[in-house]
């Protein structure tokens, strides 16, 4: 099904011309004026399809990847005639997500396109598949979007693909195929689950106690859970064991002016962290100084929302001031427990926001895996901070 806007329509209603596809008879409408599709859904979710409408001046949806590689073919035919984001719905079969994934990284123009599976409607088995699709550039849950919002995703997600496409050209990776690996990916991937298995077997005892320790000391929930933004802007669950009283997060404008992360406007980046912290409890002050807060964080590795060498991840207040294409590309590595950042600066009071922002930059232009090894055998030196921050 070929959804395109009517021009003559000027109501706030909008009005699409449907046409059946067929891959033994084409039908073509008249093309009197070439121009950008906004979107190209692949997928049966009439919610979905209604959603885009209402967001999108034009686009199109094919029922079936068949008759999306139909339409994009012809597409690819028609000069300026390309989408500006794909949006397959997860009930997709896994294999076929991959090959038309693969379908439109081959063509001319196309390959540098979001690539969204949008999961509203499904299911954990499928969620499961999909994330484990590394050329995947966002999960999302469209029905949950508002037309802004969502222009917003996509337009972050083009930068972000653009800068993407740069790294991988200078670094000679292979980007042809449904799924690419280079050597220090797999690699990193899995020195990540080997370590991380074995440090949260052999740290369990521990665990336990500071979990007590916590629980003794003050009410709230044991782990600290928080919603933060990793690699390629991808949102996830992150954990920590909790440091602060309940309700910290709260307060964060009632101690804006101690941050030690200094910045002369309230426009751009802001990262926020002060020392002496008066949110922190007796026991998330030892944890803290000795890091042992990030323990819980070896799930997100294991998981593989994180690495174990990285860009920290940030919370979303703070991401979305890092949007723009000078800070885009700290976004471009993997998120962390340690990093480039860390072993550098970590605990110093001399911090400035472009300080911590170059390095982020630095680690994600030139990141492998021996470089990765480098920054962990000089991390332990950095676990004993100086301050609480």
């Amino acid at each position: 099904m070929e959804l395109t806007y009517t021009p003559e329509e000027k109501t706030l209603k909008r009005k699409y011309r449907h046409y059946s596809i067929s891959t033994a008879k084409a039908t073509t409408p008249e093309v009197t004026e070439k121009k950008k599709a906004d979107f190209f859904y692949i997928g049966r979710k009439s919610s979905s399809i209604d959603c885009l409408i209402r967001s999108f001046e034009t686009g199109y949806a094919a029922e079936s990847v068949e008759n999306a590689k139909f339409i994009l073919n012809r597409l690819a035919a028609q000069e300026n005639t390309i989408p500006g984001v794909f949006i397959v719905d997860a009930s997709i079969n896994p294999k076929e997500i991959a090959g038309i994934y693969s379908f439109v990284s081959n063509i001319t123009d196309m390959s540098g396109i979001p690539f969204i599976v949008d999961a509203a409607h499904a299911s954990p088995t499928e969620l499961d598949s999909i994330r484990k699709m590394t050329f995947v550039d966002e999960i999302l849950f469209l029905n949950d979007y508002t037309s802004q919002t969502l222009f917003s995703k996509i337009s972050f997600l083009k930068k972000i693909k653009q800068k993407s496409g740069s790294l991988k050209v200078k670094n000679n990776i292979e980007t042809s195929g449904a799924f690419y690996y280079s050597p220090d990916t797999i690699l990193k991937r899995g020195f990540d689950v080997t370590v991380s298995s074995m440090l949260l077997l052999l740290s369990s005892p521990i665990l336990l106690l500071i979990a007590l320790a916590i629980k003794i000391e003050s009410r709230g929930p044991i782990f600290y859970i928080a919603k933060r933004a990793g690699r390629g802007y991808k949102v996830f669950d992150f954990f920590k064991f909790r440091t602060m009283y309940t309700g910290a997060d709260m307060k964060v404008k009632d101690f804006m002016h101690l941050n030690q992360y200094s910045s002369d406007s309230t426009q751009g980046p802001v990262f926020f962290k002060i020392n002496n912290d008066p949110r922190i409890t007796k026991v998330g002050l030892f944890l803290r100084k000795t890091s042992l807060d990030e323990l819980p964080q070896f799930l997100n590795v294991l998981i593989g929302d994180m690495s174990l060498v990285g860009n920290r991840p940030l919370p979303l207040y703070e991401a979305a001031t890092l949007t723009t294409d000078e800070w885009a590309m700290r976004f471009m590595a993997p998120a962390g427990i340690t990093g480039l950042w860390q072993i550098k600066k970590r605990g110093q009071d001399e911090m400035s926001t472009e300080e911590r922002l170059s390095l982020d930059i630095n680690y994600a232009e030139k990141y492998n895996f021996m470089y990765d090894l480098w920054i962990m055998a000089n991390t332990p030196s950095a676990l004993m901070q100086k301050t609480n921050a």
